[in-house]
């Protein structure tokens, strides 16, 4: 990491500690930041149906992720998400994120997750994080 930066243990999506959170573990795979997810029936919006809050929710830290694990401390300055296929209970999501540019304390982000079973695409985002000042 290129700064100290402290742990996220407690992050509803990412954190290890979070006794209801998500435990997404992301990993950098180059300029990439990858994860796996299966969400269960506590993740319902509808019947068998993933609630779309938790969607947003993956997509939201993919992106941050990037950031975090270069050791850049960013808060979301905007998501905006769109949701293609609904994700059902069980069904295990591969989310990917990616940094598309910079301007100065400005960083758009791309996101996306797809099932793992058919690679098909369930949701994607655009997003832009503030980095903070040093």
């Amino acid at each position: 990491m290129s700064g100290e930066i402290e742990a996220a243990t407690m992050c509803f999506a990412c954190g290890q500690d979070n006794p209801i959170g998500l435990k997404i573990h992301f990993a950098m795979d180059g300029d990439v930041c990858r994860a796996e997810f299966t969400p269960g029936a506590a993740h319902v919006g509808w019947e068998d149906t993933v609630h779309g809050g938790i969607i947003y929710t993956a997509l939201d830290d993919v992106t941050a992720n990037i950031l975090y694990q270069q050791g850049r401390k960013a808060h979301t300055a905007r998501c905006e998400i769109r949701y293609r296929q609904p994700a059902r209970v069980g069904e295990t999501l591969k989310i990917k994120g990616w940094i598309e540019n910079e301007r100065r304390r400005l960083v758009m982000l791309k996101g996306e997750i797809r099932r793992k079973s058919d690679d098909v695409l369930v949701a994607d985002c655009e997003s832009s994080f503030m980095l903070e000042k040093s």
